[in-house]
Parts: C-alpha cells; sequence; structure tokens
C-alpha cells in the first residue's frame, strides 16, 4: 500500500481519464468492526456496502477480501476514517495505524493507494439519527459502522465536486 496526502490522492483521480479511473473504498476502522463505503464511479456519491469483522487472526482475509472488491468495483484507492485529536494521543488513532500497518504487511495490496481523513463525530452523528428508529443494538452498530465509512468517504468527494486542489 502507498500513503498520499488527501489531496495529491484526488489531484490523481482527477487525472485520470474519467473512462478509467477507479472507484474510492472508505473505511472506519474500529476495535472490532470494519465499516466500508464505496464511491460511485465519478467518486462523487458515497454509499455503504458491508462490515468485515476485525481480528488480528484474519488480516490475511481481510487483504483477500479487499483483494476481490478492488477487482470487482475497479478500486483506485482507501479513505481510511482517522481520529484527528491534535491536543493529545488518541488510542484509536494507534488502533487505525496498526490495521493499515497488518494490512500492509501482507503484500497482499501494494499497488493499493491510501490516505487518511479525520473522521471526527462520524459515528456520533449517525447514532444520533439512528436512535428514534429503536433497532436492535446488533443491526445499529452494523449500520452504524457502514454509514460512518460512507460519512468519512463522502466528505472527501466532496473535494471532487469542488475540485479544490
Amino acid at each position: 500500500m502507498r500513503y498520499l496526502k488527501p489531496l495529491n490522492l484526488f489531484r490523481d483521480l482527477l487525472e485520470t481519464k474519467a473512462l478509467e479511473r477507479g472507484r474510492l473504498l472508505g473505511l472506519d476502522v474500529g476495535d472490532r468492526y470494519v465499516g466500508l463505503a464505496v464511491s460511485n464511479p465519478q467518486n462523487k456519491i458515497a454509499s455503504p456496502l458491508s462490515v468485515l469483522v476485525r481480528k488480528k487472526t484474519n488480516i490475511d482475509l481481510m487483504a483477500g477480501d479487499f483483494q476481490s472488491l478492488i477487482s470487482e468495483l475497479s478500486l483506485e484507492g482507501f479513505i481510511v476514517g482517522y481520529p484527528f485529536d491534535r491536543q493529545r494521543t488518541v488510542p484509536n488513532a494507534v488502533h487505525v495505524k496498526l490495521f493499515i500497518d497488518d494490512l500492509c504487511k501482507t503484500g497482499k495490496l501494494k499497488d493499493v493507494k491510501y490516505t487518511y481523513w479525520d473522521e471526527c463525530f462520524t459515528s456520533k452523528n449517525v447514532e444520533l439519527l439512528l436512535k428514534p428508529l429503536n433497532l436492535h443494538p446488533v443491526q445499529a452498530k452494523t449500520i452504524m459502522d457502514k454509514f460512518a465509512a460512507v460519512g468519512i468517504l463522502q466528505v472527501l468527494s466532496c473535494l471532487s465536486l469542488a475540485k479544490i486542489y
């Protein structure tokens, strides 16, 4: 995997011919689950995709799942939600970095570009929207993880709409 700054990733996408342009995958990395969202081919709209169970022992399986998604969905890169907090070290930030490091170590995603994007309040926003629905906790958690990934991906996709670079 190859890290790029967010604007560099979008600059690369915008410089690619529209018919050759790949989609983006948003990742909301948690302790136990990774919520996934995918952009449309123009990278302007994000949609929830699925949730993967995250365990230290299944990182190779997850890398294989990502390989399948890359080929099935013509993915160009990953937008990984990251809890930026300049005031203090956030434990969740360490979990996100370790997850990406573990994915890199598998060697299965060598050509994949990725970047980090501030996930500030994405889960909380979805939680507030779901609260009135009184869903079963497991169902609510699954929906929350997927839609948090949508929030991460959608905010960055706005850059492509505005063509800010």
